[in-house]
């Protein structure tokens, strides 16, 4: 904006008669013509991920994944073009690790779910994986259908701090989608934060969260806080309530950095 006062203060003085006028009036003057956008070919309508994404889960293997806790080789079932979330094995998260991105996943509760509340169909994707457990900055899955909980902590939701702006989840059997744009924190170097961490989540298509600002990391007892990190991975938790398992589908990467 500095800049555009800048060339019309400029304008303003030197230039005379039509030359002023033409600033002014013709539509040219506010045309943007570079740098012109990178062509990215978008995926086709069964949401294949785009040209330039990064595919994290494709339907054949986890070879993008480790297990959280020790790095080992992840173990969770791959089966039918689908991952079903191994609960013995613990949470994976990626091998590479990232800045900002967009992120598109699709999930799936079983249509035979039981249980109730945080116990029902209970998972999570955390967009920056800060430790082997469950540290870092959680977006919520769970089955939210006509299954009552605390609204923070529901599908859609930034865990324990922000809910959804409208609960949009379908039915267990059916496939859900996040389509998520993270941008990550900024620290200093003595640690402090420069700038926080926002999240914007599209859930089945529609907005739950819109631009939100995260006060730090997501933690289930205790206030959020941040921890200084640079890059990291991300993570999909194996939940440890009792009901049958969730599977994904369909996971693609676009780092924004």
């Amino acid at each position: 904006m500095t800049f555009l006062r800048t060339s019309a203060a400029t304008l303003f003085v030197f230039a005379v008669g039509s030359s002023s006028a033409w600033a002014q009036t013709d539509p040219k003057a506010t045309e943007q013509w570079d740098p012109v956008p990178k062509v990215v070919t978008p995926g086709n309508p069964n949401s294949a991920p785009p040209s330039d994404a990064v595919v994290l889960f494709g339907g054949k293997d986890i070879a993008q994944w480790e297990a959280s806790k020790d790095h080992s080789p992840a173990h969770w079932k791959v089966h039918d073009g689908i991952l079903t979330v191994d609960k013995t094995s613990g949470n994976i998260q990626t091998k590479q690790k990232f800045k900002s991105y967009q992120l598109h996943l699709e999930w799936q509760v079983p249509k035979d779910i039981t249980g109730e509340g945080q116990g029902r169909g209970n998972s999570g994707v955390f967009l920056a994986s800060t430790g082997p457990g469950d540290e870092g900055y959680e977006v919520q899955i769970m089955d939210s259908f006509n299954n009552p909980t605390y609204v923070n902590g529901q599908a859609g939701s930034v865990y324990k701090q922000s809910a959804p702006l409208v609960n949009a989840m379908r039915k267990p059997g059916e496939w859900q989608t996040y389509d998520i744009v993270w941008t990550a924190p900024v620290f200093a170097a003595d640690g402090s934060v420069k700038s926080p961490a926002y999240v914007t989540l599209f859930h089945n298509g529609v907005l739950v969260q819109n631009h939100t600002e995260l006060a730090g990391e997501t933690f289930y007892i205790g206030k959020p806080k941040y921890n200084p990190y640079t890059e990291a991975p991300i993570k999909l938790q194996a939940h440890g309530d009792h009901s049958q398992p969730i599977s994904f589908r369909n996971i693609w990467v676009r780092p924004l950095d």
